[in-house]
């Protein structure tokens, strides 16, 4: 029977907080007077707790826009070296030795290319780790507010002569 009223008083409320609450007459009361006293207790929970759960949507997760991408920041150590080996052949051969100047400046192209993967990697890393954190505290704070409202709604229903466990 107490499984009965506990199902029946879910439904009726479409509360996810509800389902963590055993709810039982304790003075005889009728369906009808039960639906009551849990209508008018989950009005009063709701207003002194700032939460309602049958009205309650998760937040949307923040959603960045795409990286903007920063002048040469498409480098890779591969396009780098191609486009330092060309810059440098060039300043190479205004100095005398293009050979090595394409050397130079495919190392330093390289390195500015690997440089640059890093550094994109490290931005996307971080959005990562600042969403996670984010949806962390976001679930911290919806708890909290479930157990305020459940704490609310359980003081109401016992002082109305129920065991709400």
């Amino acid at each position: 029977m107490r499984s009965l009223i506990t199902i029946v008083l879910i439904i009726m409320t479409g509360s996810a907080a509800a389902a963590d609450l055993f709810i039982y007459p304790n003075m005889g009361q009728d369906p009808e007077q039960q639906r009551r006293d849990r209508f008018e207790c989950h009005v009063w929970a709701a207003r002194q707790s700032g939460f309602d759960p049958s009205t309650y949507q998760a937040p949307q997760p923040v959603r960045y826009p795409p990286l903007v991408r920063r002048e040469h920041s498409d480098l890779n150590p591969v396009t780098g070296a191609a486009g330092g080996a060309a810059a440098g052949a060039v300043g190479g051969a205004i100095a005398g030795d293009a050979g090595k100047g394409a050397a130079i400046g495919a190392g330093v192209g390289a390195v500015l290319g690997a440089f640059h993967t890093l550094m994109r990697q490290d931005e996307q890393r971080d959005r990562r780790v600042e969403m996670r954190e984010q949806r962390v505290q976001q679930e911290a704070e919806t708890q909290q507010l479930r157990d305020d409202y459940n704490r609310a709604i359980s003081a109401c229903l016992e002082g109305r002569g129920y065991t709400v466990k």
